[in-house]
């Protein structure tokens, strides 16, 4: 591999609690496909990607990190060398969806202690399960989007974009922005 191949190519650690959607997530938008069924990842699943960013080619490879707290001693080394996150959460009505929303500044912990400060994105999934406009003009709703940037704000996280891995809504976009984010800093970075 070249310095400009090297140069070019990312690995982004996404993260987020077991059953988030985090491998539904990145399949949809490396291959178009969504799967009904429920697959644990064990320990980890990788996935590459190229995209296009002001004319560069970008290679992307994502780290499906498994969110089942008996894989946590494993993280250490699926963490290491990553130029960007992903904290996945579930936007669902139940526990799980609060459980994993609650669990984000956990997530952006270990990111922290294992990566550095890396640019890191929030991806709000399974939008396709509640009404949005709920997130959109209830305050008191505690994954609002009004609730949501305010923890991204207090926890220094770059973006949030809402998902759905089912339908496709927002993947595409909140992928293509992240990949935008990374390579704008390693660029400003490498500039300076």
């Amino acid at each position: 591999m070249s310095d400009i191949d090297r140069q070019f190519t990312y690995k982004c650690v996404v993260v987020g609690d077991a059953q988030v959607g985090k491998t539904s997530l990145i399949l949809k938008y490396t291959k178009g496909t969504f799967n009904e069924e429920y697959i644990m990842t064990l320990g980890a699943q990788l996935s590459k990607y190229q995209d296009v960013v002001e004319g560069h080619d970008i290679k992307l490879v994502f780290w499906d990190i498994a969110g089942q707290t008996n894989f946590s001693q494993l993280r250490r080394s699926f963490y290491k060398g990553s130029s960007a996150a992903i904290i996945v959460f579930s936007h669902e009505e139940n526990e799980l969806g609060d459980r994993s929303f609650q669990n984000i500044p956990k997530w952006l912990e270990n990111i922290k202690e294992y990566c550095g400060d890396i640019p890191v994105v929030l991806f709000g999934n399974k939008i396709d399960l509640i009404d949005v406009n709920d997130l959109i003009l209830n305050k008191e709703h505690p994954k609002s989007d009004h609730n949501i940037v305010k923890l991204m704000k207090e926890l220094h996280i770059l973006g949030y974009l809402k998902t759905s891995a089912l339908t496709g809504e927002g993947v595409t976009f909140a992928f293509k922005t992240l990949t935008n984010y990374v390579f704008q800093i390693k660029e400003k970075n490498q500039g300076s």
